[in-house]
């Protein structure tokens, strides 16, 4: 269903792989008659020549990215804003789209959320930017609909920023990447590889995008194949697949970590841009494909024939089954998920999964198709198709399906699609994300919802583990939520549906978006006054980086993966985004519910010294640290000193790229992670964009040097720093003694270190 390859592989004329090994080039040679090296084959990818293209620095191995367009959304753009004003905006150099559609409720806080959107409105005025108003379109969909253009690049500050089956490389990073582009700065990377993802076949019908998703997020996460990788998707199965479907494949490539992705662009993605009236211009449609003789650094291979309805059960969407695997294994299966559960859960609620089980069979609660991912217009048709002429019943069952965006919205009303689901019982709500992060669509304690969204954490769904709720969501496809809910509940694969799922012509209309969206068509009005809401604040005053910290590590995680939902839980927290320090209330609050408290405390020692007074006497506990470090350093300067807190995590940072995730450590006077691995490069910058240190440890079966409540005491970090130190001495300070031992900050920019030295981004930036 889905091979990866060991090592790299030379595609040839577009269709056929030949994997790298001593005679590759000669079976090259002798398919195509030229004689070419691996250097210059690795130049053929889509992706090289995009990039090339976008490079400022001259240098192929070390890129300096300027993006043609940014967007955001309102649960990030406040904080993106605010950063970028701080650090002397005066007008966005590039076309920048502000999207509402994650704080489209107001789900707490009175007027927090429409104080945001107003804020973006007036923005988009003073600054010259784009404003979508709430309930008109998803943050991807307005991208797709109206921003991408073939061979173009997009930066986005979500995760989920991702065009590439319409021929944009498109990026979702932290908050700061995006400032660094408003102040007309570049996004400074290595040369990422390229891995091909070789599609061949076509789908059967009953399969739909998220099903060949699910496929390869289940074969490549958890090895990291494409890892901060690019996915370039070739070969004749791209051809087999309509643009929407492409679609459907391409935003779940987040969920494999890799960097980007791109497709090779065919006739089909140019009847897209024909639809939405783009036809002339830089974006617009252009062909685009592999050289003839082109080297990846690795392949995924995937006959779409052999792809069977996918499910990611709780709680990732790595966690991927056949939905014929569960039916025929159900026990093992729900007792596999359920053991997985006391490791995400921490055991803090009882979980389980038998009373879904009735006469044998699986029954769900609640199925949602919506956002980015579901709520397209090819997968609500085919739900209608197997929906029609069914009911989801009068029991506890509910079906919701939120179409992507108002034009999407529109065509289901004209062409009848829309009535066919409503007389079903299911409910049509507005464009909205909220189903994704948990702000709408909830379920009831110890319910089980199939989702054809992006993810399905724990608590992602919106319950509250500190309150002792928890329910469950499983990713599946549209065409196999719809099955189930014609079901009644019962899980149930598309495939089994034995009508005809139709093909509908898609008309664009963009009468709601020139009657709705502020568009300055990049005319700043410096004259425009922002409006501000009570809970919008500006970021608290960060320090530089000291000579010497002392850092106490106040939290201590070692499971597999530490999601950024974990590090910061959105759903009601959403609505605090712009509030730095309101937010960091809720910081590690589902993980960790003694983290705020205990930070708060070691910052305490921190405020004193900028304040002039003892730190020892705001926290009297570093007596006897200070004691135990003078004792064993007594002829190091100890002057320049900073104290702060740290906390542990075996690979902290999948998921969001919400810059929350590290910002809110900083307000809480965070100093460093310190981590095995990164699970994402943009946890990682954001860290480091808010001036925190990115530790590595190595990983020991042994027994890590410190434990939760332990001091560290690291010297010399400043010039271990700015003189790029390859290890990075650090010392446990115990009861017993002091413990040494070593890290590393694994490579760093020099822009970055000198982001990390000056203490954040803003710092950096700051006239």
């Amino acid at each position: 269903m889905v091979k990866t390859y060991a090592n790299g592989v030379y595609l040839v004329n577009g269709n056929e792989l030949i994997e790298d090994s001593s005679d590759a080039l000669l079976k090259v040679k002798e398919k195509t008659g030229c004689s070419i090296t691996k250097e210059e084959a690795k130049t053929g990818t889509i992706a090289y020549d995009i990039l090339k293209n976008h490079n400022t620095s001259g240098n192929m191995d070390k890129l300096k990215i300027k993006f043609d367009k940014l967007t955001s959304h309102d649960i990030t753009f406040v904080g993106i804003i605010q950063t970028a004003r701080a650090s002397g905006l005066e007008k966005f150099p590039i076309p920048y789209v502000l999207t509402n559609c994650h704080n489209s409720l107001c789900a707490v806080g009175g007027t927090i959320n429409e104080d945001d959107h107003m804020f973006g409105l007036t923005c988009a005025k003073k600054y010259g930017g784009i404003y979508v108003p709430p309930h008109q379109a998803v943050i991807h969909q307005f991208a797709r609909e109206m921003l991408t253009g073939c061979g173009r690049m997009i930066l986005g500050s979500d995760s989920h920023t991702r065009y590439g089956a319409l021929g944009t490389m498109a990026v979702g990073e932290g908050g700061p990447e995006l400032v660094k582009q408003l102040l007309s700065q570049t996004y400074d990377i290595d040369m990422p590889g390229v891995v091909a993802v070789y599609l061949k076949g076509e789908p059967i019908p009953g399969v739909g995008p998220q099903d060949v998703a699910l496929a390869i997020i289940g074969k490549v996460f958890d090895s990291g194949y494409v890892k901060n990788k690019v996915m370039e998707f070739v070969g004749p199965g791209v051809s087999s697949l309509s643009a929407d479907f492409r679609i459907g494949v391409d935003v779940m490539t987040t969920e494999t970590t890799c960097l980007s992705s791109i497709w090779r662009t065919d006739d089909e993605i140019k009847k897209f841009y024909e639809i939405h009236g783009r036809t002339t211009g830089e974006d617009s449609y252009k062909q685009l494909d592999p050289a003839d003789i082109t080297y990846y650094d690795g392949a995924i291979e995937i006959d779409l024939s052999e792809i069977r309805p996918m499910i990611a059960m709780p709680f990732h969407p790595s966690n991927t089954y056949t939905i014929e695997e569960v039916q025929k294994n159900l026990k093992d299966v729900l007792h596999d998920v359920e053991e997985r559960a006391k490791v995400s859960l921490d055991n803090a609620v009882p979980y389980s999964l038998a009373d879904k089980v009735v006469n044998g069979k699986f029954v769900v609660d609640q199925g949602i198709i919506a956002g980015c991912a579901g709520g397209g217009f090819e997968n609500i048709c085919a739900a209608a198709d197997i929906l029609k002429g069914s009911s989801i019943g009068s029991d506890a069952f509910t079906l919701s399906v939120y179409p992507a965006s108002m034009p999407v919205y529109m065509e289901l009303i004209r062409n009848g699609v829309a009535a066919t689901i409503l007389e079903t019982g299911a409910v049509m709500k507005t464009a909205f994300c909220g189903p994704c992060f948990g702000a709408g669509d909830t379920p009831a304690n110890n319910a089980f919802s199939i989702r054809h969204s992006t993810r399905n954490f724990p608590n992602r769904e919106g319950s509250k583990l500190q309150n002792g709720q928890i329910s469950s969501v499983a990713l599946m496809d549209a065409r196999s939520i719809a099955a189930t809910a014609a079901n009644k509940g019962v899980l149930t694969p598309a495939t089994e549906f034995a009508g005809n799922i139709k093909q509908y012509a898609y008309h664009f209309d963009k009468t709601i978006y020139e009657n709705r969206v502020f568009d300055s068509k990049g005319v700043a009005d410096p004259n425009q006054e922002i409006q501000f809401g009570p809970n919008i604040k500006d970021w608290p005053k960060m320090e530089a980086l000291p000579s010497n910290l002392v850092l106490k590590v106040v939290s201590e995680i070692h499971d597999p993966v530490t999601t950024t939902d974990e590090l910061i839980p959105s759903g009601e927290t959403s609505s605090f985004r712009s509030n730095p320090l309101g937010l960091a209330e809720y910081a590690l609050s589902r993980k960790d519910p003694q983290y705020v408290g205990r930070a708060k405390e070691i910052q305490k020692a921190e405020t004193a010294l900028v304040n002039g007074e003892n730190p020892v006497d705001a926290v009297p506990e570093l007596k006897d640290i200070m004691d135990s470090i003078s004792k064993e350093f007594p002829d190091s300067d100890l002057k320049d000193i900073g104290f702060g807190s740290t906390i542990f995590a075996v690979k902290p940072g999948d998921g969001s790229a919400r810059e929350q995730a590290a910002s809110c450590q900083k307000v809480l006077g965070g100093w460093a992670n310190i981590a095995n691995e990164y699970a994402t490069k943009r946890y990682r910058s954001n860290l480091i964009n808010w001036g925190m240190l990115p530790f590595i440890i190595e990983e020991d079966d042994k027994k890590l040097p410190f434990e939760n409540l332990d001091y560290i005491f690291v010297p010399d970090i400043k010039t271990a720093v700015a003189e790029k130190y390859d290890k990075i001495k650090a010392y446990a300070v115990k009861k017993d003694g002091i413990v040494p031992f070593e890290m590393t900050l694994m490579s760093l920019t020099d822009k970055e270190r000198e982001i990390i030295l000056k203490g954040c981004l803003i710092n950096y930036n700051r006239v």
